[in-house]
């Protein structure tokens, strides 16, 4: 089976409720049918994952995990055995009372079927995508986390269509006003949680404003080391001081606060982005902290994550669990200083929820561009993961062949360095619209 963390995939344990109120065997379709949270508790950690349960009669369909699923409903009693391409399974057996189902799920994986898996499991009916206007929130942080855990207490819950207006404090945890409010690192405003998310679901965050809020940010002179040879690094051995720059907010221009001979006249363009954004990974991966990244997102720092962004993200956990923060006012190419023009941040937000659209990785939509994201150990792996990225997202939502991916790619790709200061490297791979006007896009 594809188990998500433990065992390499999705290790799902779950919870499942219904209403059985009248249910008869001779239903067409019985109130098991829809879709389901699943939460099991794996030797005291909590799982997730999704059920899209079929029911007609006393016969159970579906997926379960993603994987096909054929069982029975005979009284209160649920069993039902989900099966993947390799020969694992998944066999549940449960009852039904009070619109709960309860029971055990014993994993097979097809490498150790000797071995099997077993959890407890409780589940329940996935909610309806809430009715009515969405809301505006104004939010003001009073703390900040240093991790991106799904054990975080949510700072507010939010429903899909919501925007949100807050603010996040710098990288080394000083807020708008120059106090330091917590210990750097990247502190994170949030976790918010999105009503009806579903681990299987995509997470949409679109940034719908970003902008400073006081008139410096903080960098260093030094250069990290996937960008020197041994020459250069000996040549730069007595660098890596701090650097104040004054950000000119009328002009949005940023220059050094104390220039060297050869600077006095330096300026840049600003162009505020969001080193990270996330969801919490899955509970039964170690909580990292907010300067890693990973499938959930994370310290990206990718300076195209500005005002009219559209990110997209798995989601691992009921909720999502949305953190945002890492304030820069400009970043070049790959953060090669191995931090950007810290800063504070005002930021608004609008979320949404793709129901049960999986997406392979880290995803990104500016006024221009489709962009996958890859980021790994080495530039190398970077570039294979945001390319694979990119050809599954031109197979799911335009139905290329292969022959036609690599058409598209072979004449439209723009590859470009994303980050190089952290412990995964970034590449990002960019299709410009104006080639795919032509494609037809797959409906969502």
């Amino acid at each position: 089976m594809r188990h998500e963390v433990l065992f390499g995939g999705l290790l799902g344990l779950f919870a499942i409720s219904a209403p059985m109120q009248g249910y008869q065997a001779s239903d067409a379709k019985g109130p098991l049918t829809g879709r389901w949270v699943v939460t099991a508790d794996y030797y005291g950690t909590p799982i997730y994952f999704r059920l899209d349960l079929e029911q007609e009669g006393e016969k159970l369909g579906g997926k379960f995990s993603g994987d096909k699923l054929e069982g029975s409903l005979r009284g209160g009693a649920v069993h039902f055995v989900g099966k993947d391409e390799r020969g694992g399974t998944d066999e549940v057996n449960g009852t039904v009372k009070d619109g709960v189902l309860t029971g055990t799920v014993v994993f097979k994986d097809a490498d150790n079927q000797d071995t099997p898996s077993k959890a407890s499991f409780t589940a329940k009916l996935a909610p309806a995508r809430p009715s009515g206007e969405a809301k505006r929130h104004e939010f003001t942080p009073t703390v900040f986390y240093r991790q991106f855990s799904a054990l975080n207490k949510p700072v507010l819950r939010i429903a899909p269509g919501d925007t949100v207006h807050t603010n996040t404090v710098d990288a080394g945890g000083t807020d708008a006003k120059g106090e330091r409010r917590v210990m750097g690192g990247n502190p994170q405003t949030g976790p918010f949680y999105i009503e009806t998310a579903l681990p299987g679901d995509t997470l949409v965050v679109h940034l719908t404003r970003l902008r400073l809020n006081r008139d410096w940010a903080i960098s260093t002179d030094g250069i990290v080391s996937r960008g020197m040879d041994g020459d250069v690094a000996v040549k730069m051995k007595d660098v890596g001081q701090s650097v104040r720059w004054s950000l000119d907010l009328a002009n949005g221009t940023a220059s050094p606060a104390k220039p060297g001979e050869h600077m006095a006249h330096y300026t840049v363009p600003m162009r505020p982005m969001l080193g990270c954004v996330a969801v919490a990974p899955g509970p039964a991966q170690a909580a990292p902290g907010t300067g890693d990244s990973g499938g959930w997102g994370g310290n990206m720092d990718f300076n195209e994550l500005v005002e009219g962004a559209t990110i997209y993200l798995p989601v691992q956990n009921p909720g999502a669990l949305l953190y945002l923060g890492d304030g820069h006012a400009a970043q070049g190419d790959g953060e090669t200083t191995g931090d950007a023009l810290e800063t504070s941040m005002d930021v608004e937000f609008t979320v949404d929820v793709i129901p049960g659209k999986r997406i392979s990785g880290r995803r990104v939509e500016s006024p221009t561009h489709i962009i996958s994201m890859g980021l790994d150990g080495s530039l190398d792996e970077a570039f294979r993961s945001a390319t694979s990225n990119m050809v599954r997202w031109l197979t799911e939502d335009y139905k290329l062949t292969p022959s036609e991916v690599a058409e598209v790619l072979g004449s439209a790709a723009e590859y470009k360095v994303s980050e190089a200061a952290d412990r995964n490297a970034g590449i990002v791979l960019k299709i410009n619209k104006e080639r795919l006007k032509t494609l037809t896009v797959a409906a969502k």
